[in-house]
């Protein structure tokens, strides 16, 4: 049997044998052309066409629901495997489930009528949840059963989003996507905090990894996941010191987190600094959000991007990196210019939070540029491997 499944999965194109490979490929050119069209519309030097909702919506979903929710999909739906000991979605699953987030893309920039969206969103949605609640259904993993809850509220975010869409109510968007976007941070939280300990202590070769705070844990998930409620209800969107308090305990908790995890020597090795950055702009951001609910900043834009661009985007390029070279069978040495990568995408995510309210325009051609250049780094190297068989010849 172990033959014969074997011999079944390395008949499937390369491509399709694991949801990391179309998913972290698609999602990296989608980011590579979204920022900087973005950028070119808000400033007046694309042509006057409008996607679904017009730019602004196109672009608060897309980054959102589109870009950071196919990095979601292929690192889940690959990571379930290994979690539970099932197999991962492949072949034409993985085909039909990368086409349907396809036309969703292409649906909303070149105009697609809701209904026609809203029906390929939820096929997205509700297949990647299927697909990943299947697995660990099968062997009962409790532990993961949290990842499905987070995956149903996006869900929910998602056609929050799309019922704002279809009303012409701004309000309801902005709502949808910052619940969206704190689910993705809850998400950040849960995983985060089990692998960033384990690869630093893999990447230092330390002995054993630092043991987690099971209640600090806790806290932040529950804690970050009370903001997406709160987003959703539009309540976080106008300043409140009990809000602020909530903002600044995130911060702390998660800089905390930082602290046990540092070592000095994460500086030697791109693959660990990258994500421990990462996770740092979610503090930035925290930490903005609660000083603009105590009245002292003037505008929460700023800190969102922390979130959105530094945190979020950091963490997937950094992780996308590193789940590459391990599922398709290579040792965890970066290629040439990813280091790079990481440089300049960080040096975009400054230039998006806090030059851009000095310089606008700018500080968002240079955060954009610094964006584009970073994925495509990515793309160019990692293509190959995305697209070709595992090196040492196992399937996935």
């Amino acid at each position: 049997m172990q033959v014969i499944d074997r011999r079944k999965a390395l008949s499937i194109p390369p491509i399709w044998r694991l949801a990391f490979r179309p998913f972290f490929l698609a999602g990296s050119l989608f980011a590579l052309l979204a920022v900087p069209l973005w950028v070119a519309a808000w400033t007046g030097l694309w042509p006057g066409f409008q996607p679904t909702g017009g730019w602004l919506a196109w672009h608060r979903h897309e980054m959102l629901f589109g870009f950071a929710m196919a990095i979601v999909a292929g690192f889940l739906l690959t990571a379930g495997q290994t979690w539970t000991g099932q197999p991962g979605v492949s072949g034409n699953r993985l085909a039909a489930l990368a086409g349907v987030w396809l036309l969703a893309r292409l649906g909303w920039l070149l105009g697609a009528p809701i209904a026609m969206l809203i029906v390929a969103e939820l096929l997205f949605m509700f297949g990647v949840a299927w697909l990943m609640g299947r697995m660990l259904w099968v062997v009962r993993q409790k532990r993961n059963y949290p990842v499905i809850v987070v995956l149903a509220l996006m869900t929910t975010a998602n056609l929050q989003v799309l019922w704002g869409v279809a009303a012409g109510d701004d309000g309801l968007q902005r709502q949808g996507v910052l619940a969206g976007l704190w689910l993705v941070a809850a998400l950040m939280a849960l995983i985060g905090g089990r692998v960033i300990p384990f690869f630093t202590q893999r990447g230092l070769g330390r002995t054993e990894a630092v043991k987690p705070w099971v209640w600090l844990d806790v806290a932040l998930l529950v804690g970050t996941g009370l903001t997406a409620v709160l987003y959703a209800a539009g309540v976080a969107l106008m300043a409140n010191q009990l809000l602020g308090v909530l903002f600044l305990a995130i911060a702390a908790g998660h800089l905390l987190r930082l602290v046990r995890w540092y070592d000095s020597g994460i500086w030697r090795v791109p693959l660990l600094w990258s994500l421990h950055l990462a996770m740092l702009w979610l503090v930035v951001a925290a930490l903005g959000l609660a000083l603009w609910h105590f009245g002292v900043l003037a505008a929460s834009s700023p800190s969102l991007h922390a979130l959105s661009v530094g945190s979020m985007s950091g963490l997937i390029l950094a992780m996308i990196a590193r789940v590459t070279l391990g599922h398709t069978g290579r040792p965890l040495q970066l290629p040439p210019g990813i280091a790079g990568a990481f440089v300049l995408f960080n040096l975009g995510a400054v230039a998006r939070v806090f030059l851009s309210t000095v310089w606008p325009i700018a500080g968002l051609w240079l955060a954009a540029v610094c964006w584009a250049l970073a994925f495509a780094l990515y793309a160019w190297r990692y293509a190959p491997m995305l697209l070709a068989p595992r090196v040492d010849g196992h399937p996935g």
